[in-house]
């Protein structure tokens, strides 16, 4: 049963234009893992579902998350104003991330694409963790390098900027290409463009990729079956070929999901 619990913010600041940094006190983080997330409460009480917002670090030593986002509506537009000590609604821990057990001592590379980038984060620290150190892959629009610091703390990183401000000019399937980088397994987390060329890249590879899919979601704990996507096999939820991306992803291998 997923709990909906009062956390109480710790810091947070804005680390790149509309992308905001916040630090969360709450006990939920004693039981996250990288590529799920939480939903978060508006305080507007005409807003009645919450924002899934997605894991981008969790302390379960200092009972903290951090959670990295991209100011796109009205909820996230509060959530921005909120200050330390101010407290959110949030229920969790939502979704199915990545399972790190297949991905130890393999040639790991991690590919983030915009807002995509933060919950690859976690991946990266959990495996180095576990003694695989990561490649990490990040696509940025330009110069704005949120994060950067702290995915080279935790793995090799090449970046790709679509001005070609920073890094290889485009995206990270032509940072990958530029520098010369193998896999023998992908985990990525992006728009969909960038997720479908590395679904393609890793079937002509013949390699397995992860893919985190983002998409607009309503309830978060799959009631309501509004974000779905399809796959090869039958749900048995909505007896059809559907798979709710809140609950039985939004981690997905990416050659059983069409996308």
């Amino acid at each position: 049963m997923k709990q909906k619990t009062s956390a109480v913010i710790i810091s947070q600041k804005e680390i790149a234009p509309g992308i905001f940094d916040m630090l969360l006190k709450t006990d939920l983080a004693k039981e996250a893992h990288a590529g799920q997330f939480v939903g978060v409460y508006p305080h507007d009480k005409s807003t009645l579902l919450p924002r899934p917002i997605s894991i981008c670090e969790a302390d379960s030593e200092n009972a903290s998350l951090r959670l990295v986002y991209r100011v796109a509506g009205k909820g996230t537009a509060e959530f921005s104003k909120c200050s330390a000590g101010d407290s959110l609604d949030i229920i969790g821990i939502l979704g199915n991330g990545y399972d790190i057990r297949p991905l130890l001592e393999k040639k790991i590379v991690l590919m983030g694409g915009g807002i995509g980038i933060p919950p690859m984060l976690e991946l990266a620290k959990e495996l180095k963790a576990h003694g695989t150190e990561a490649v990490s892959v990040l696509g940025y629009r330009d110069s704005q390098t949120f994060l950067k610091e702290d995915f080279e703390e935790s793995s090799k990183l090449y970046i790709a900027s679509e001005d070609g401000s920073v890094g290889t000019k485009g995206n990270v399937m032509n940072a990958m290409e530029a520098e010369g980088l193998v896999a023998d397994i992908i985990c990525a987390c992006g728009p969909m463009p960038m997720l479908r060329a590395i679904k393609k890249y890793a079937a002509e590879k013949g390699i397995p990729a992860y893919i985190s899919l983002e998409e607009h979601m309503a309830c978060g704990v799959g009631a309501c079956l509004g974000c779905v996507v399809k796959t090869k096999e039958i749900d048995h939820h909505s007896h059809v070929n559907n798979a709710r991306i809140c609950t039985d992803g939004p981690v997905f291998l990416a050659e059983d999901v069409e996308i």
